[in-house]
């Protein structure tokens, strides 16, 4: 089964045509052909079936009909994740996609003050759009950053108390299986950089409802780790 994203304005007409890249892509490459069915989603949680009516040498037309499944995870894991470089969070971005991720907020710390450029985020964002397809989500997950610290309350509002976590390896953590134990249907997990977080931001970070887990005793990378958890929490 095939999976084609289209922006949320053409999922609403009888029809949407396929050009440029996703031509090539589809039609190339895929090698659809007329009367394939396939899955078309618009990366706002909506998908209809579709079945490709007419292939020419630049363009092709697909037709649309009723609703197909979402295949969205019934909660919306947030994860606010200490930004790693550039090629490491490409990676995480198109690995929480898969997994059913629904936001990524990179965030400025301490140890790890790094700043990306619009041109970054852009390329997160492509980056994103090719898992959707290729793991036949139908919502793409919300991309922001870097985020300076001071926003991260903005970033936790709307998640409640009791569903906030962040990863830490004191002895105070709560054993992973307490994210798999968490209720809601939201929930926000935030890993701090390599070195882990500093006194003063756990501090902040308890202050704000956010409490402890811990993965175990061995020392993960920040996207390794970030996975993880989200991986839990999604398998509840």
């Amino acid at each position: 089964m095939i999976t084609l994203l289209v922006t949320p304005e053409e999922l609403t007409a009888a029809e949407v045509v396929v050009e440029g890249d996703a031509y090539r892509h589809l039609f190339r490459a895929r090698r659809a052909a007329a009367g394939e069915r396939l899955r078309v989603v618009d990366g706002r949680g909506r998908a209809r079936w579709g079945t490709v009516a007419a292939v020419d040498r630049s363009a092709g037309t697909i037709g649309l009909a009723e609703a197909a499944p979402t295949h969205e995870p019934d909660r919306r894991v947030h994860l606010l994740v200490a930004a790693p470089k550039k090629e490491r969070a490409s990676w995480l971005v198109e690995k929480a996609t898969e997994l059913g991720v629904a936001a990524v907020r990179l965030i400025a710390t301490e140890r790890t003050p790094r700043e990306f450029g619009d041109g970054t985020l852009r390329r997160l964002e492509r980056v994103a759009a090719a898992a959707l397809e290729q793991c036949h989500r139908s919502r793409l997950p919300e991309l922001s950053g870097s985020h300076e610290w001071d926003e991260v309350p903005g970033l936790l509002a709307g998640i409640p108390a009791g569903r906030r976590w962040m990863l830490d390896t004191g002895e105070a953590a709560a054993g992973g299986e307490a994210l798999r134990a968490c209720a809601g249907e939201a929930a926000a997990l935030l890993v701090g950089p390599e070195g882990g977080w500093t006194d003063g931001e756990r501090q902040a970070l308890a202050a704000l409802g956010c409490e402890p887990v811990s993965l175990g005793p061995t020392v993960l990378r920040v996207e390794t780790a970030a996975l993880a958890g989200a991986a839990l929490l999604l398998a509840r």
